[in-house]
Order: structure tokens, then sequence, then C-alpha cells
């Protein structure tokens, strides 16, 4: 499973490549084109843009999910976000901080 093995993903030269976080080794690599690779993790899906087109990766193999060649946008450098939240977790700083102001919000409140 992919929280047993965290993994760092690269996009370079056509390319979007795994590699395991601990130790850097690579744990794959798919080929999909022969340009810039941009490479988005949101914390569920691996989505990597090229040459005007999208895929979206299985995270743990490479494996294609889906690929959208985005018709009539012609081939260009592609820039990727999303709206699922990237799994940043708080520092326990802000965390205490956040804490402490919805009780102070709530005393207040009555």
């Amino acid at each position: 499973m992919l929280e047993d093995r965290q993994l760092v993903f690269v996009g370079i030269r056509g390319r979007v490549v795994a590699l395991n976080r601990e130790t850097g080794e690579e744990v794959w690599r798919v080929n999909l084109s022969s340009e810039f690779v941009t490479v988005l993790w949101d914390g569920d899906s691996l989505v990597a843009a090229t040459s005007g087109e999208v895929w979206r990766l299985e995270p743990e193999s490479g494996a294609q999910i889906w690929h959208n060649q985005l018709r009539g946008l012609r081939r260009g450098l592609v820039s990727l976000a999303s709206t699922r939240a990237s799994g940043v977790t708080e520092t326990p700083q802000a965390e205490a901080h956040r804490r402490r102001a919805a009780e102070e919000a709530a005393a207040a409140a009555g």
C-alpha cells in the first residue's frame, strides 16, 4: 500500500519517476512524451501533464487511470492545481493556536 511506502514524484524529460522517499531508490518510471512534465500530488491523485495533455496515474505503479488530450488547446506547457487538500497538516503550534481561539470564541459566545 502507498501508506507503507512514501514516494516522491519527479517530472523530468517527458517522464514521471517515483522515488522511495527514504532511500531515493527508483520505484517506477513512466514515459509520457519528450517534453517538460508537470506533476501534481493532491493527497489522493497523481496527475501529470506535458505537451498540452494530462494523465492521472496510479501512484503505486504509474499505471494510467485516464488520459485527456485537451483537444483544441494545442500543445504547450501545462500548469496544474486541484481543489483537493494536499494533506498538509498543522504544526503543533498552529493547532494549539486554533484550539485556543475556538475555546475563546465559545467562551465569549456564552
